[in-house]
This record gives C-alpha cells, structure tokens and sequence, in this order.
C-alpha cells in the first residue's frame, strides 16, 4: 500500500468504486431504502448536514419514511427513524447489528477505537462487557455505590451554594469523582483535578469527531494516506493531537491505580478488583481501557443530562414547584431525599424521565454496522452498512408522545382514562449488545442530583436591571449534545435549606 497518493490517483479510485457499484448492484436481492437522490460518484455526501444530523434526519424521514438509505462514496449509511425499526433490527437481530463501523478519524488515528464504545464486536469486547456487568450491569450491582453517589452530591451541594454561577463545572466535578472513585479508586482534588480536566477534555472531542460526516476520511479511509503537507489537511493534525490525549486519559488515571497497588494503598476499585484476576500483558490492556471507557462513556453523558435538569428548571418553574411539593410533603425539611426515597416521589421521578426525552443527551447514539447482508422491511441492507438510530426522533413521535416538544413530566404520570406515556429510557440509553452499560447509574445519578437539588434550591431566571433574562434553549452538536452556555440564578430555598446544606457537608469533612 502507497504511502501517499496523488489528486489523480484519488479520482482513480473513486470513479473505479463508482464503476464496480454499477457493475454488481444488480445482484442485490431487493432495493435499497429510499433517500436523497444523490450525484455520480460522490453520492450524497453533500446531502449530509454539518450539525443538529438528528433534525434533518427526520426530515427525511418524514419525506422518504421510517428506514431511509444515502451513499457517502459508496459507504451505505441507514437511517432509523422508527422505535419500531430500531428494536426489530437492531435488538431482535442484534447478533449481526452490534459490530461498530471502522471510524477511521475518531478510532484509528485519533485512538478512540481502544475504548468499550467505538471497540470492534468480538473477544474484547465481550470481555470488556463482562467486567462492566460485573460492577454496574444491574440495579442490585448499582445499589452498592448508593452511598458514594448520595456523599458526593451532597458535596455538590455545598459547591453549587457557594459557586453558582458555574453549575457546568461543579456538575462535572461531580460526575467525574463518583466515577473515578468507582474506576480507580481515585480521590478528586477540590479544585483543579489533572485527572479530571484531561478526561473531560478528550470526551469532548470524542463527541466532536464521532458526529456522522464529521470527517471525510471516515467514509473514504483511504484519505489517511494523502500526505499532511497537502492543503485541506489540518485534519491530520487534530488527530496526532487527539490521540496523545486519549493516551494521557488512558494512562494517567491507571499509572495511579499501579503505583497505589505497589504501595499498598490502593482503595478497592473496578482496576483493583479487575488486576486480581491476573496481570498479563493482555488483561492489563483490557482493564486499562475498560476503566477509562467507565469514566468516558459515563461522565459526559451525565453532565449534560444534569445540566438539561438545570435548564428545564430555569425555563418551567411550575413544574419545579410541582416537584418541591412532593419533596416537602413526603421528605420533609429536615434532611435531603435519598434513593430510597425514589418510589415515594413519582413527579421527581416523571421529571427526570423528562430531561432525558426533552433533549436526549446522545441523539443518534453511536453507529451500528452490519456484519452479513440483511432484509427489512422489503428493503435489502448491505454487509458493513453503518445503522445510525434517531433516538431524538424516537423521543419527539407524536404517536408516542403528546405534544412532543413541551416539558412536560406529567405525560409519565399515568391518570383515569389515560395511561402513561413510553418510558424514554427503552431508547435513551441505545439498543441490543450495544446498549449502554452503564445506564442503571446514569438513571440513579441523574434522580438523585435532581431530588436533592429540588431540595434545597430555587432555579430561577437571572434579572438584571429589572429585566428578566430569557435563556436560549440550544443544544450543541456531535455525538454527546450539551446545552448551550446559560445562565441562572441558584439560590438556598430558605435559611433552613442552607443549614442543612452547611450541616450534610460538615458530616462529609
């Protein structure tokens, strides 16, 4: 294989794709779904939208239906844009529906392709699902951090009161300590964190460069071979710097682990607990990258449906009010909900089922690749199609949801002559082999950081000048949706509520 090509050796190669396509696509046992009429050669990748993918996604849908098809350079693509279609093909058959794509930017050259998201279906993986479902893969495994989740978000508490203005980065203070204590039993200093700040800023370009059609080079890898001097190349740059950073979020944390381990100090973790069972060459690599896809995978995700919380709660005070009723009626003021508490607060936990349909904090999740040829639906699926779901879709069916774009935690509250409306966490969390592995925390996370917020604080609109100040509801793009900066006004309910916020972080010191 060259190490480089030229312009015209490219535009050889492409044409000669082109060719072989027409040559064989009389040999598909039926048609494939329908989409964007697209150009010779290229296809549609100039039909691919450059952000929000999910919202075009279903304009398609709504034009060409439920399973629409597009070509990138003779990469077949598959849009879902039905639950229905999601679970019959990619939970029913998931024995051939769970491979991930060869992301050639985010995985081979950036490095991603190491972690339990972007890893290939086989051995590793399923090793690396095994430890996973060991520490977290039901309610009961999750039951016995209960007390690391409630001790932190008491600590976050406390940070929020005296740091309210920043509730982006005391919730990934948050997120990233419950976590990193699970994975490698490490300890997140109380202000700036090495750790933490070089995670969080690999997960956000994990979330930049994973984003269907960010990149060229991931429908046509033979780009990686064109020399980085060539104009239009900068790519190659970000990508030998991304790399380097997951290498440091890789190694940082589990070099810790390592030297705790050879002093004996090591607290019990999923590294420590995991290295007891052998310490190969092999399994050592394994449970390096499995803790670090702990913390990647999970941190992320849960900051930005956190945040949403905040957001929803800033733009719909009825339905905090709605929820601090329920707090003060079945709590009480003198202590802070707990996940015991959960079955006693239907609303609190309606509005968390609400921040997730709201604005779903992986709109597409990550992509699907098919392993054998497929039928569905009367349409023929090709070996190595990428199947991206629209989960964003799922969650705005108005077969499924009334009025889909509202707020509304009611619609989870089932009433006389009307039952409650989906669940969205059958969707949220992704689906088959592939769905997310950590989704019992993330689902206990996110209520008690609401509950104990609801709490103790009102959320309210920033007025300056007299004037009340709007927030934009924004969402940003990639693989991980955050939203966009906002502000608020975080403040103690009462004198009360700030005692007992001074007193659960005093029990904590």
């Amino acid at each position: 294989m060259p190490t480089s090509l030229t312009i015209v050796d490219i535009g050889l190669i492409l044409i000669g794709i082109f060719l072989l396509q027409r040559a064989f696509g009389w040999r598909h046992p039926g048609p494939l779904p329908p989409g964007p009429q697209g150009l010779p050669i290229i296809g549609n990748v100039l039909d691919m939208p450059t952000g929000h993918e999910w919202e075009t996604f279903a304009t398609w849908g709504e034009r060409w239906g439920d399973i629409v098809s597009v070509n990138l350079l003779g990469q077949t693509m598959v849009i879902l844009n039905s639950p229905k279609l999601a679970l019959e093909m990619l939970d029913k058959k998931s024995a051939i529906y769970s491979d991930r794509p060869t992301l050639t930017m985010g995985g081979e050259l950036a490095g991603w392709d190491r972690t339990l998201v972007l890893l290939r279906y086989g051995t590793v993986f399923r090793e690396t699902r095994r430890l996973f479902s060991q520490l977290i893969g039901s309610r009961k495994h999750v039951e016995r951090f209960h007390s690391l989740f409630e001790v932190e978000t008491r600590k976050f508490l406390y940070r929020l009161m005296r740091h309210p203005d920043d509730v982006g980065k005391q919730v990934r203070k948050t997120a990233g300590s419950i976590i990193l204590m699970m994975s490698h039993g490490y300890k997140v200093q109380e202000e700036e964190d090495i750790i933490v700040n070089t995670v969080d800023e690999a997960v956000d370009q994990f979330s930049k460069f994973t984003a269907p059609g960010a990149f060229l080079v991931d429908v046509f890898p033979i780009l990686k071979y064109v020399p980085s001097w060539m104009p239009g190349t900068e790519w190659k740059k970000k990508a030998v710097a991304w790399r380097a950073k997951i290498d440091e979020m890789c190694d940082l944390p589990y070099n810790f682990v390592r030297e705790q381990m050879a002093a004996g100090t090591a607290r019990p973790s999923f590294v420590t607990s995991a290295l007891e069972e052998g310490i190969s060459f092999e399994r050592e690599r394994i449970v390096k990258n499995a803790a670090s896809s702990l913390y990647g995978a999970g941190a992320d995700t849960t900051v930005s449906a956190i945040c949403s919380f905040f957001l929803a709660m800033t733009c719909f005070p009825e339905m905090q009010q709605k929820a601090q009723e329920e707090i003060d009626a079945v709590i009480g003021p003198d202590r802070l909900p707990t996940l015991a508490d959960r079955d006693r607060l239907p609303y609190v936990n309606a509005l968390c089922m609400e921040v997730l349909r709201w604005n779903p904090v992986a709109p597409l999740g990550v992509p699907h690749r098919l392993c054998e040829d497929d039928v569905q639906s009367g349409y023929f699926i090709p070996k190595d199609a990428i199947v991206i779901a629209n989960v964003w879709k799922f969650l705005h069916d108005r077969q499924l949801y009334t009025k889909p774009f509202e707020f509304n935690p009611d619609r989870f509250i089932a009433q006389p002559g009307r039952g409650a409306e989906q669940d969205p966490r059958e969707f949220a969390f992704g689906f088959g082999r592939r769905i997310c592995p950590g989704l019992h925390m993330a689902d206990a996370s996110l209520f008690l950081s609401c509950a104990m917020s609801l709490a103790v604080f009102d959320i309210s609109k920033i007025i300056e000048d007299g004037k009340v100040i709007e927030p934009v509801i924004e969402y940003t793009s990639g693989t991980i949706s955050h939203p966009a900066p906002f502000r608020c006004s975080i403040k103690p309910r009462s004198e009360k509520a700030e005692a007992l916020i001074l007193h659960e972080h005093a029990d904590q010191e």
